[in-house]
């Protein structure tokens, strides 16, 4: 299975509504779980698989909810932007390399398919493009910081 299969994976997971989906293969397992009943995860510790997905699963949760009140609380004040959100989990980078200028800044105009930032995966680094076109109000993330899937990344300003 690859990065794509599993991305497409995800969103269908996340509009369905299924609460957990999990996928066995010869040497490939998967295991998709909303955030709609995070009791699940407990409840899914015994198999052994399982039990070292565990920890990584468990790791997000303390940042998840710390990364859900800002967005909420810049949601109330600025209903008129639109939200570009991560298409994926994982590490969220601003600029191609540590030496490199960040793709955008506050302030910047951006248009549809300009590349955003970068989105670390499984070793693989995922140019992501923006989907709308207007001005950068607010970078939501902190550069080199995990993100989770639907996660909020940046407001705009349509324009």
């Amino acid at each position: 299975m690859d990065i794509k299969q599993i991305q497409e994976l995800i969103k269908f997971v996340s509009r369905s509504g299924v609460n957990e989906v999990a996928i066995e293969q010869k040497d490939f397992k998967i295991t998709i779980k909303t955030n709609q009943t995070p009791t699940v995860v407990h409840a899914t510790v015994p198999a052994p698989v399982a039990t070292s997905a565990v920890p990584a699963a468990a790791a997000p949760l303390p940042v998840s909810p710390t990364e859900t009140k800002a967005p909420a609380a810049a949601a109330e004040d600025t209903s008129n932007y639109i939200t570009i959100k991560s298409p994926m989990i994982g590490t969220f980078y601003r600029s191609a390399g540590p030496d490199k200028p960040s793709f955008v800044n506050v302030g910047d105009e951006v248009s549809t398919g300009k590349v955003i930032c970068i989105i670390e995966a499984m070793k693989l680094f995922n140019e992501i493009e923006s989907e709308v076109s207007g001005r950068i109000v607010k970078v939501l993330v902190d550069n080199a910081s995990p993100v989770e899937y639907d996660q909020p990344l940046f407001l705009v300003e349509p324009i």
